[in-house]
C-alpha cells in the first residue's frame, strides 16, 4: 500500500520522500532517537534527494 501511494508521484517528488525518509531514519540513529535530529535529518535528506536527477544549468 506504502508503494502504491507513489504511483502518481514525478520521480524527483519520489527522490525527495525517499530522500526525507531515509534521513529521519540516519537521523534519528545518529542522534540516538533525538526528535530534532529525525526532524533535521528528514529535511537534509528531503533536500538532497530533491537534487538529486535534477537537471544542469
Amino acid at each position: 500500500m506504502a508503494l502504491s501511494a507513489c504511483a502518481n508521484m514525478s520521480a524527483r517528488d519520489q527522490n525527495t520522500a525517499i530522500g526525507a525518509g531515509l534521513g529521519a531514519v540516519a537521523g534519528s540513529v545518529l542522534t540516538g532517537g533525538s526528535a530534532a535530529g529525525t526532524v533535521g535529518g528528514a529535511a537534509v535528506g528531503g533536500v538532497i534527494g530533491n537534487q538529486v536527477n535534477k537537471p544542469p544549468r
